[in-house]
């Protein structure tokens, strides 16, 4: 049984960063940040775990049934994630690309101390309490100190693309040509850029990122020396009792500092029959997956197309519903839908079998999921995408970005909108090197 206190705080913005920088002497970290956007479905505005009591980490053959068994053992709040490299355990598929990231391709914690801050109240959650533990923790994370050594960032941090702009053509036409043929009718092709010999700090890498990203789906994730840093706006899977809420993104649009311009992208955004033929087909898709364990007749669309305005970029969004039978496992409806559509294409096998063909580094955690289990079976995780990794052995660190590819598909259109993806990260890496 966890020991529960609450708490109240004046200043919530203060309160959270000091909680993040609070984490840092921790070696397992998942830090969920909602940025204050208006979620119908979420339970909390941040949430963080550290300090794991146990763990699990494996690689992708018998991954899902291994994550069954712990979280059914645990019975307990489980944080952590899945690779989309999972999808070897869920069909016959294989991940031959590159990796020098070396991340687990599962890996979930059960925290000893997990903190959850809604509106001005924030829960301590805490295993195996001595006396004044939560007390004590509370006045040093109100307080901001010990105050966060920053790490020394490399000085001139030089990114590279893992492929060049002809090569990225090439391959897409061919994954047209596969679509023209009848194949497949949608692929999301990625692309990774990278740098070697890097030192970066992740902490302020990922404050930076997500100030001009403040996406809904953030997060900052820790396992000993390899690191995440999302700015994720998309949500993948939900379950709430015996509700199972999907949100797939598919279309992208630029913002501008002039509002009228701003409203006018927007609106062409929702207008764009290409962009909304590419949203409809993985929202059929996730009425697919979701139809494998729902109630009969339960699968609605309770948004089609809706466009959510960020930071960075217009998005299209389509909300996905479905009801359950309250016995059935939560991993295995996890898996029912693995990995989700929006990273794949449709049909979801084909496009992968293609994807792995055609890409030239191993998505590893990219176009994976990070999130959580409670205690209740329930669960909420996000898209891992406009995200940094890095992997502070190797001083290796990656960042990925995707497009749909479909019949009217333009390679030099989907190349920009990859770049514009791409855009915060590398201006957080480049703003990085410059400030040494």
């Amino acid at each position: 049984m966890r020991t529960l206190k609450s708490f109240e705080v004046s200043d919530t913005k203060a309160f959270k960063d000091h909680l993040l920088q609070w984490s840092q002497q921790f070696f397992d970290i998942a830090w969920l940040d909602s940025n204050a956007h208006a979620d119908v479905y979420s339970s909390f505005d941040a949430l963080l775990a550290v300090d794991a009591l146990t763990l699990i980490q494996t690689d992708a053959y018998g991954a899902f049934e291994d994550l069954k068994a712990y979280q059914k053992e645990t019975k307990d709040w489980i944080f952590g994630y899945l690779t989309y490299d999972l999808k070897n355990d869920v069909e016959k598929l294989v991940s031959k690309n590159q990796d020098h990231l070396y991340f687990p391709e599962l890996f979930f914690f059960q925290p000893k101390k997990i903190i959850q801050l809604k509106g001005s109240k924030v829960e301590f959650r805490y295993l195996n309490v001595v006396a004044d533990e939560i007390e004590g923790d509370f006045e040093t994370i109100l307080k901001g100190s010990p105050v966060y050594n920053a790490i020394s960032t490399s000085p001139d941090i030089r990114i590279k693309m893992r492929i060049f702009k002809d090569e990225y053509f090439k391959a897409a036409q061919e994954l047209l040509g596969h679509i023209h043929r009848g194949d497949v009718y949608e692929v999301n092709y990625c692309q990774e850029f990278y740098a070697e010999d890097t030192v970066i700090d992740p902490l302020r890498t990922y404050e930076h990122l997500n100030a001009i990203s403040k996406a809904p789906f953030a997060a900052f994730l820790k396992l000993n020396d390899k690191y995440l840093l999302s700015a994720s706006p998309e949500r993948y899977l939900r379950k709430e009792g015996t509700k199972i809420i999907s949100q797939p993104i598919k279309g992208t649009a630029k913002r501008s500092k002039d509002r009228e311009e701003d409203e006018l992208l927007k609106k062409r955004l929702f207008n764009d029959s290409k962009e909304r033929a590419e949203n409809i087909m993985i929202v059929d898709l996730v009425r697919n997956d979701l139809s494998k364990s729902a109630l009969k007749g339960s699968v609605t669309v309770a948004e089609l197309c809706k466009i959510y305005t960020y930071e960075q970029v217009h998005q299209m969004v389509s909300t996905v519903i479905s009801q359950v039978n309250g016995n059935r496992n939560p991993v295995d409806l996890i898996k029912d839908t693995f990995p989700m559509g929006s990273m794949t294409g449709a049909p979801k096998i084909s496009a992968m079998k293609l994807i792995e063909e055609s890409e030239a580094f191993k998505r590893g955690l990219y176009s994976g999921a990070v999130g959580y289990f409670t205690p209740d079976n329930d669960f909420d995780f996000n898209v891992v995408i406009r995200s940094i990794l890095f992997n502070a052995t190797e001083k290796y660190v990656s960042y990925a970005v995707g497009s749909a590819l479909t019949a009217k598909a333009s390679p030099e259109q989907e190349y920009e909108e990859c770049l514009l993806k791409a855009k915060a990260m590398r201006e957080v890496l480049e703003s990085s090197s410059a400030e040494g």
